[in-house]
């Protein structure tokens, strides 16, 4: 018996690629300080608790399959606030933001098809590619210009007839870039030009740093029929482990093909819902506070990556991510061997290696992905472990062809 050749496709996460390394370092009694997830360690609201503690009921049977209406509307509510107009018939409730990515690619491509997106890109989108067969053309982007887009010229010869869509994240992860305006109306060019679908990830929406403001393509009524919003109260409430997310559109059909899926799988967990209904009500002194908190660690972080020499690091502008270039030769074989064989005091670090944020071969292999989702004095330890280990591994040239194996 054989599993399948879709299953063999699906990569695996180089978020998570490296963990047993990182098992075996605190076996061994090392601290590590993990900056390669997006696992915000800010607290999640009371409201969210509260109102499941609240919610009594004798029976707990399955909900719509389109999501509890009462937070249904308060989403639309929600939309409503910040100036886009989505009524309830618009949305339609997901597992967490990855179920409402698959079931719209599902939707809208057919196997061989293409998705155009800024490379590197949130490496699980790979995951969703390989097991619907949709095939990447990548938009490069590099840390020098802050991973912005590039010409209209480049973004266009990665087009071919079987481009379905342009799938992008504002903010960005993993660069925490902000798209400015100028870059939105490109992007909405070629997809008039094209007539390509918008898959906007906006799951960071509310973290953006300085004079930088996530524009939703929701606001662009003109091509109100192409857009695709991907939303979750994941990191926005810190509230990950809830896995509510949702999908919105003006698209009537698109909706429907949507809604099939979610009938497929009959329907969210109820108690999540009721919990997350409590989040989008809580007040936006929340919001402003946690944005404040990570606008602090943003600067920490980039102060001290500024001071590593060696080190090409752009100012995040958005989300909790960067995207690092070190002076090292492959930062994977690097990360290994912090977890390895390097430690201070006790204690060494996690981060991730972007190569497999690239869909373009060669591309990320000195590069890694960092997340500030940390508490600051934390993220001060972290980087002065990065300075002294970077210190360490170029002084030893056998680093550079050594690669650490898991025993």
């Amino acid at each position: 018996m054989k599993i399948s050749k879709r299953i063999n496709d699906v990569k695996v996460s180089p978020v998570r690629k490296l963990l047993p390394y990182a098992e075996k370092a605190v076996r061994n009694n090392k601290k590590i300080y993990y900056l390669n997830i997006g696992q915000p360690d800010v607290k999640t609201p009371n409201e969210f608790f509260e109102a499941i503690n609240n919610y009594s009921i004798e029976t707990l049977g399955y909900c719509h399959s389109a999501g509890r209406k009462e937070l249904l509307d308060t989403i639309s509510n929600y939309y409503k606030e910040n100036d886009l107009d989505y009524r309830k018939e618009d949305i339609l409730i997901t597992n967490g933001g990855s179920e409402a990515l698959i079931f719209t690619l599902m939707s809208i491509c057919d196997e061989g098809d293409e998705i155009l997106i800024p490379e590197p890109y949130y490496a699980n989108y790979n995951s969703f590619f390989s097991m619907l067969q949709i095939k990447v053309n990548p938009i490069s982007t590099c840390a020098e210009s802050g991973f912005h887009l590039p010409n209209l010229k480049q973004i266009e010869s990665s087009i071919t007839t079987k481009t379905k869509a342009i799938l992008i994240s504002n903010p960005g992860n993993p660069t925490g870039t902000v798209y400015t305006q100028e870059e939105m109306e490109r992007l909405i060019y070629i997809a008039e030009k094209y007539d390509l679908f918008i898959i906007s990830d906006e799951v960071y929406r509310d973290f953006t740093y300085g004079n930088n403001k996530a524009i939703s393509f929701g606001i662009y009524t003109s091509i109100k029929d192409r857009v695709i919003i991907i939303d979750s109260i994941s990191k926005r409430y810190s509230a990950c482990g809830a896995r509510i997310g949702a999908v919105i559109s003006k698209n009537k059909e698109f909706i429907n093909a949507i809604y099939r899926l979610c009938q497929a799988r009959l329907a969210a967990p109820t108690l999540e819902m009721v919990g997350a209904e409590a989040l989008y009500k809580v007040s936006n002194t929340y919001l402003e506070e946690v944005k404040a908190e990570y606008e602090k660690r943003k600067n920490v972080l980039f102060k001290e990556l500024s001071s590593i020499e060696g080190v090409i690091a752009s100012e995040p502008e958005g989300a909790f991510y960067t995207i690092v270039k070190l002076p090292v030769d492959n930062a994977e074989k690097f990360i290994i061997w912090m977890l390895t064989e390097f430690d201070v005091d006790g204690e060494t670090l996690m981060i991730t290696p972007a190569e497999g944020f690239y869909a373009t071969k060669g591309m990320g292999v000195d590069e890694v992905r960092i997340s500030y989702a940390i508490r600051e004095e934390d993220l001060r330890r972290a980087m002065n472990i990065l300075r002294l280990a970077l210190n360490e591994y170029s002084s030893n040239s056998t680093n550079s062809l050594k690669v650490a194996k898991l025993n």
